[in-house]
């Protein structure tokens, strides 16, 4: 169950989350010795205080939750919250531009958001639910020979969430070169054991403590 745990991305990015939810969800985070605490921008100062000399990291997101946002926007953000504290990134990408064959633009977005983040741990969202099956193997490829440092399924705010056979392809097509994150729609240690037996080395979860208790 250890094992586990510290493959587990403890995730609150509700849009109505309190001050007091974020400090439980770091504390829990401590206790299970999960890989990181994963929030929105706003609570990224208030987790990198908790988390400060801690196992977790400070986890947050970039041009979320619809990645449609300018190249120096997300650049822009991503620096500011290396600034506040944030360690890992996970960043969405422009789904339009991609949709539309503007790779080199995704490749940019990418680019910058590596750059800001002064060599901290870069995640990339492609929103699986929205590509065909040539799509991801092509965005996979993009992420892969992009310098990030993982892929990531899903957002968890769009038509649907991380799927064994979608985390299966993607490792099969990125091989052993990049992390692959699961995310959305993961509530059970059945679902957590699926992931990472398909290919998945880190998981985004709300619901690690009860997956882990």
């Amino acid at each position: 169950m250890i094992e586990i745990s510290k493959l587990i991305d403890h995730t609150n990015l509700k849009q109505d989350a309190i001050k007091s939810e974020i400090t439980q969800l770091c504390e829990q985070a401590i206790t299970f010795g999960f890989a990181s605490v994963c929030v929105n921008p706003v609570h990224v100062e208030l987790v990198s205080s908790i988390l400060k000399d801690e196992i977790p990291k400070t986890c947050t997101v970039i041009g979320f939750p619809l990645g449609a946002d300018s190249v120096e926007m997300k650049f822009a953000e991503t620096r500011f919250l290396v600034h506040q504290g944030a360690e890992e990134l996970d960043m969405v990408m422009n789904m339009g531009a991609f949709k539309e064959g503007e790779f080199e633009l995704i490749y940019e977005e990418i680019g910058q958001v590596i750059d800001a983040s002064d060599g901290r741990c870069v995640k990339v969202i492609i929103e699986t639910c929205l590509l065909t099956k040539e799509e991801k193997i092509l965005a996979s490829n993009i992420v892969k020979n992009s310098g990030a440092d993982f892929i990531k399924t899903s957002t968890g705010y769009s038509i649907g969430g991380a799927t064994i056979d979608d985390v299966r392809l993607i490792r099969e097509t990125v091989g052993g070169e990049l992390g692959v994150k699961a995310s959305g729609g993961i509530k059970t240690l059945v679902d957590v054991k699926q992931m990472i037996d398909a290919g998945a080395d880190r998981v985004g979860t709300s619901s690690a403590v009860e997956i882990v208790s």
